[in-house]
């Protein structure tokens, strides 16, 4: 008895009363889940029903205070996220108890469901209580740096500058005009202090540019203005300009001190009519107009600043640095330089224009024949389109005069993509036919280099293209009555006056015109149109089957952004018609027949309503292009693309399924460009294998299932050269095939085990998605030119290269993403390393790394041995990347060895949030970056994780700490559905 006494007595009895009242507990609280589980569920429906008030309120506040230029705090965008999130939750429970779910899982699992749901939605509403504001001003860039050419006119120009200059700094003046004739250099001058004042925030809080047009109007300049502003979405849903100036002087009162640049103005508006404040000494707000009419000046009631012509010598030093110093080495041609200058009349446009013309002309016949064609008499003063037209007929070749022409059509300030502008001078016949639509396309791009080369066309942005307005003028006079070009209003009135068109018209483009603009009601006769381009007019409803009956001679009819539901019957006679685009017309849902319609060389519906092939598709013998991208037609009927013996160019990419490919009937034709799906893997095989090597110029191919519904022509639509394998498998792919897509391969466990990589020696782009078994990506035998791998979704994945998970990996090969600038990984929750130690001297072109939500990952860049580590210590890891971003990785300890750094030299965007394990940035600035680090360079992470960095070098953080942005990171905001949605499998 004793025994049991001292038994009875120890701790281990505490421990067993202690260990049976918590599993009492636990028992009473399943119980409890169990026999309480429907007054669990009644109670998170009242608890949600509070809730949803409480959204209902504070969505309401928030839309009373959204004024233009405003935006939700994030906040509370969140907070209403969550609050939607845990609404489709709480459905779920519904509908599950509806459906009698709980007949098959035990009651309390759903009970104590529900109560963790009642702690949800009790939190949110505790945080739901906001007492502040719900919206905040955005962030708001200081201004846009633009494209600018070098300054010409030593003292002239820098001059203009200086006064320009003076004047914004002056509180005497609130509104000053450059002006000055056409071509004379006021927008380079503008640019030139826009960029100044960019950098200069000291001076003004934004600096706001925005181009006006000949065409504008106070509605055009509002819209003008609220683009430039971030508000035209809030702008464009207010028709009436009163209301839209009163929101639009808000929007500007909130940007404080600000010089608003207005460039190129053609007439003068009030200010309170487009809504812009006037300036005054006490909103320190400036305005600021380049114009060529002194008049527009004085209505403005500005302070002017006259823009003056080039001296001499200025006016020889632009001309010699356009034409090359070198023509001064040929005796005979000095003289006749000067002269030409001289014919130029110290205007930067006519002399860049002409000595463009002279560039690499060594031939002092040429100068001479030049300088006649300058000094030939005209009537009257020499104007600039004369001087201007000698660089136009000096061309000496009439498809580069066409081609000009065309490009006149087009509104002031239009920038045209080369690829698409030169669409159009195949259609128009501009550019002849060839053997194949690249030498067709070959042939464009010189004809553009050579009219760039010449200074008349201008350069813009991605190798875009623009005409200076100067030089349009001048183009438009050359073709006379013959072509009409309308842009905005001017629309709405020629559209609505049969006199307007013209007998003697052969090409009219109509632009930007007003939406909800009503389809005309008339008939014009113009028997010489060949060329009708609406581009962006709004045009509701059917057009009048009147208005083609006279316009027999169309060859190239153009709709784009169109509200019309139909075409009329009349198109139907247009037996001439090369070319009929009908593109983003998404209520268009019926074609009338084409199969009178023989000289059809093109058709594109794409982005259209229509469900069947047009009446009549079979007939078009001498087609060449069929788009059908983004239609709700299906499938195209056999025996149909057989009979179109000339086609050149497929495109059948429709969402949310692929438009199917006939196999049978495409391998007869001689196509070039082909985009499509393929709903059997023997098809896609047989026509891959049927392919000439270099056949296809390009194509976009989907071997899936029917029943897919991924969006695919959102995912591949701008990739060139590619295959997308949804579940599915094949034998080969095309040899010079640059990106592949793999998506939802559930038995794939590397893509070393794909056959077809054996013969894609040219792939750039490799993503793969959604396949969940998959355990590496490649083996070190593959070095195609890989530049982008994807990665997302591959829960088992444990490395990338299937030689790393043997003990022993062999060398890596040179070769091996040696090419590689884009890396992006997320949901992969298996994977503890990216990179190996021996892998970071191929990687010296990686310019982009992205990693999220992967959860076990723990190294970017993996230990070394000492054999390696000795290879690569001190070395500069990734000397090109620009971007690296790590979120949300909870166990990620290491980027790379401490004896390893990244350089600031090329970096541009530093993202790292949710990382709390990691403890060292490995940054490396050069001595002279300490004092002055890279402007170009932000960083974006939390206050807390940047304060508790280990730095080998304080003055690396104090240097890079003022580029820093510190956020706040709320795990919740994405766990919450995971949670759910894994609690529901599990239950």
């Amino acid at each position: 008895m004793g025994k049991l006494a001292q038994f009875l007595e120890s701790e281990k009895l505490n421990q067993v009363l202690e260990l049976g009242k918590n599993i009492w507990d636990e028992i009473g609280k399943l119980y409890n889940y169990h026999s309480s589980a429907g007054d669990h569920v009644n109670n998170l429906k009242r608890k949600w029903k509070e809730l949803e008030c409480q959204k209902t309120d504070v969505e309401e506040k928030m839309k009373s205070e959204l004024f233009p230029g405003k935006r939700p705090k994030r906040e509370v965008e969140l907070w209403l996220q969550k609050v939607e999130t845990i609404n489709g939750e709480i459905q779920t429970i519904e509908e599950e108890g509806g459906r009698g779910i709980w007949k098959y899982f035990p009651r309390m699992h759903m009970g104590k469901l529900a109560c963790q749901k009642i702690q949800e939605v009790e939190e949110l509403y505790q945080r739901g209580g906001f007492r502040d504001s719900l919206v905040v001003d955005p962030p708001v860039s200081h201004g846009e740096e633009l494209p600018t050419t070098t300054l010409v006119g030593e003292s002239t120009t820098k001059r203009t500058i200086e006064w320009v200059r003076e004047h914004l700094l002056d509180e005497k003046f609130r509104k000053i005009a450059v002006y000055g004739m056409g071509g004379i250099g006021k927008t380079t001058v503008m640019k030139q202090i826009n960029n100044d004042l960019s950098k200069e925030r000291d001076k003004f809080d934004n600096v706001i540019w925005v181009t006006v047009s000949k065409s504008s109007s106070v509605f055009k300049l509002q819209h003008d203005i609220a683009c430039k502003l971030g508000i035209e979405n809030e702008l464009s849903k207010f028709e009436d300009e009163t209301t839209r100036a009163g929101k639009l002087n808000l929007a500007l009162q909130d940007r404080k001190r600000y010089v608003l640049i207005l460039d190129d103005m053609w007439e003068a508006f009030r200010l309170e009519d487009v809504g812009i404040p006037k300036p005054t000494q006490t909103n320190g707000c400036k305005l600021v107009l380049t114009t060529r009419n002194f008049e527009v000046c004085s209505h403005m009631g500005c302070e002017n600043i006259k823009m003056e012509l080039l001296s001499k010598k200025e006016s020889l030093d632009l001309f010699l640095d356009t034409v090359g110093h070198d023509v001064l080495n040929t005796r005979d041609i000095e003289p006749i330089v000067k002269e030409v200058v001289k014919e130029c009349a110290r205007l930067p446009l006519a002399i860049i224009t002409i000595a463009g013309s002279l560039k690499n002309v060594i031939d002092v016949s040429e100068w001479r024949n030049a300088l006649n064609e300058l000094r030939t008499p005209k009537k009257g003063p020499k104007s600039i389109f004369e001087r201007l037209r000698v660089s136009y007929e000096r061309l000496k070749d009439e498809d580069l005069q066409h081609c000009l022409l065309y490009c006149a059509l087009f509104c002031e300030d239009h920038e045209f993509e080369r690829d698409r502008l030169i669409e159009d001078l195949i259609d128009e016949g501009i550019i002849e036919r060839m053997e194949s639509r690249q030498a067709e396309f070959d042939k464009g791009h010189t004809m553009l280099n050579k009219l760039e080369r010449a200074c008349l066309l201008e350069t813009g942005i991605n190798r875009n293209v623009k005409l200076h307005d100067l030089t349009r003028d001048m183009a438009l006079e050359i073709a006379g009555p013959k072509f009409m070009g309308a842009a905005g209003d001017r629309v709405i009135d020629f559209m609505r006056h049969e006199e307007r068109w013209g007998k003697d018209l052969e090409k009219v483009c109509l632009m930007d015109g007003r939406v909800g603009l009503n389809c005309p009601n008339i008939s014009p006769s113009c028997p010489n149109l060949s060329t009708l381009l609406l581009d962006n007019n709004f045009f509701c409803g059917i057009i009048a089957n009147s208005f083609f009956e006279n316009l027999r001679g169309l060859k190239f009819l153009h709709i784009r952004d169109s509200a019309i539901t139909s075409l009329p019957d009349s198109i139907s006679n247009l037996e001439n018609l090369a070319t009929l685009r009908l593109i983003n017309c998404y209520h268009l849902h019926h074609v009338p027949s084409l199969a009178k319609l023989m000289a059809l060389r093109k058709l594109d519906l794409r982005l259209s309503s229509i469900e069947e092939i047009p009446h009549g598709l079979e007939m078009l013998v001498n087609l060449r292009y069929l788009n059908l991208d983004g239609t709700g037609i299906r499938e195209i009927p056999s025996g149909i693309l057989s009979k179109l013996s000339q086609l050149q160019v497929l495109k059948f990419n429709c969402w949310p399924k692929c438009g199917k490919l006939n196999v049978e009937e495409i391998v007869s034709l001689k196509l070039e460009c082909v985009e499509g799906a393929f709903y059997c893997v023997d098809d896609y095989n047989n026509y891959v294998g049927s392919l000439r090597e270099g056949q296809l110029r390009h194509y976009q191919f989907v071997v899936r299932e029917m029943t897919a519904l991924i969006d695919f022509y959102a995912i591949c639509k701008n990739w060139d050269k590619s295959v997308i394998l949804v579940n599915c498998d094949v034998s080969l792919l095309p040899k010079d095939a640059q990106t592949l897509w793999i998506l939802n391969r559930h038995n794939l466990r590397s893509l070393s085990d794909a056959p077809y990589l054996e013969c894609a020696s040219e792939l750039k782009t490799i993503s793969i998605r959604w396949c969940d078994e998959i355990e590496d990506v490649l083996s070190y035998s593959y070095t195609f030119p890989l530049q982008s791998l994807v990665l997302e979704y591959l829960g088992k994945l444990q490395g990338l290269f299937r030689e790393e998970k043997v003990a022993s990996p062999l060398d890596i090969p040179p070769g091996t993403f040696s090419c590689l600038k884009q890396f992006l990984i997320a949901k992969c929750q298996n994977i503890k390393k990216l990179f190996t130690p021996g892998l970071l001297q191929n990687l010296a072109n990686l310019e982009e790394i992205v990693v999220k939500y992967c959860e076990r990952l723990e190294e970017i860049i993996g230990a070394a041995s000492d054999e390696v580590e000795e290879e690569i210590e001190d070395t500069t890891i990734f000397p090109r990347l620009r971007k690296l971003t790590l979120y949300n990785i909870p166990r990620l300890e290491t980027i790379c060895s401490s004896s390893n750094a990244i350089a600031c030299d090329s970096l541009q965007n530093i993202e790292i949030v949710m990382c709390p394990k990691l403890k060292r940035l490995p940054l490396s600035l050069r001595d002279e970056q300490l004092s002055s680090p890279p402007s170009s360079l932000r960083i974006i992470t939390e206050k807390e994780w940047w304060e508790l960095l280990e730095w080998d070098n304080h003055a690396t953080k104090n240097a890079l700490e003022p580029l820093c942005e510190f956020v706040e990171a709320d795990p919740a905001e994405y766990d919450s559905l995971f949670t759910f949605i894994s609690l529901v499998y599990l239950l």
